[in-house]
């Protein structure tokens, strides 16, 4: 059992993260999107997009510094235990809560705006939950690492790293207290549904308006879209005057 769930399920969980993203920008593009619900409501969203959405690079950051940078080159370059520690406790649980607190004021317009909610659908339900449980555990770790001696970098790093070099080692995380491997595997089940919710917009950035062509718009003319049913509805652009070399 241990095999299966440290070993056999987060290749799984990477495999459809990494294919189901390809899958979906090949077949569904269009809807490669947000779903964006600013329409039916904006004070509430304008609260807290910016909170989920800055916490949660706090958190991605805290996770690349803790999983895939080893104990060993945090020490080499004088950071000790204790005063990693502290700072992990410390930042991560700034940018934990700005996440928790963004994603409870967006559950609660979701939940009591009533467009937002009726555009909700099931998939969105399941993200959420997924969502949610991996921010619960992830605080709870943070918060019991307060007031443990436990090092997880000397066992869930090293596992996560061993999963890259293809030489798992499942027996490092079937060792770890059961919050953090309730923590993982939540955190695998939300990277296998990652590419069929939306997310996928994570990886989506507007860089062709860069180059693209200027959108022009031009003002109708309504006394000469009136004179005739089928009259142009536009104005006709007109060069503009010659302007003096002298003014």
């Amino acid at each position: 059992m241990s095999n299966v769930l440290w070993m056999t399920l987060p290749y799984i969980a990477f495999t459809s993260f990494a294919l189901g993203h390809v899958w979906r920008y090949k077949a569904d593009q269009f809807g490669w999107t947000t779903r964006s619900s600013q329409i039916y409501e904006s004070k509430l969203l304008r609260l807290g997009s910016p909170l989920f959405h800055f916490g949660i690079l706090g958190v991605l950051a805290g996770h690349v510094g803790g999983l895939l940078i080893p104990q060993s080159w945090t020490s080499a370059v004088g950071i000790s235990e204790h005063f990693y520690h502290l700072m992990s406790v410390s930042l991560g649980s700034i940018a934990g809560l700005a996440v928790v607190a963004g994603v409870g004021i967006l559950l609660y317009r979701r939940v009591t705006v009533p467009e937002v909610r009726t555009a909700t659908t099931l998939n969105d339900k399941v993200m959420y939950l997924l969502l949610v449980g991996a921010l619960a555990t992830g605080m709870l770790n943070t918060l019991t690492n307060v007031f443990s001696t436990y090092n997880y970098r000397e066992t869930v790093s090293p596992w996560f790293r061993s999963l890259f070099t293809l030489h798992p080692a499942p027996e490092l995380m079937a060792g770890s207290p059961w919050t953090f491997q309730a923590h993982v595997l939540i955190v695998l089940a939300l990277l296998g549904f990652w590419p069929y919710t939306r997310l996928v917009h994570m990886f989506s950035a507007p860089i062709g308006y860069l180059v693209r062509p200027y959108v022009i718009y031009r003002s109708r003319d309504p006394q000469r879209a009136g004179k005739n049913r089928y009259a142009k509805a536009w104005v006709t652009p007109q060069a503009p005057p010659k302007r003096s070399r002298w003014v």
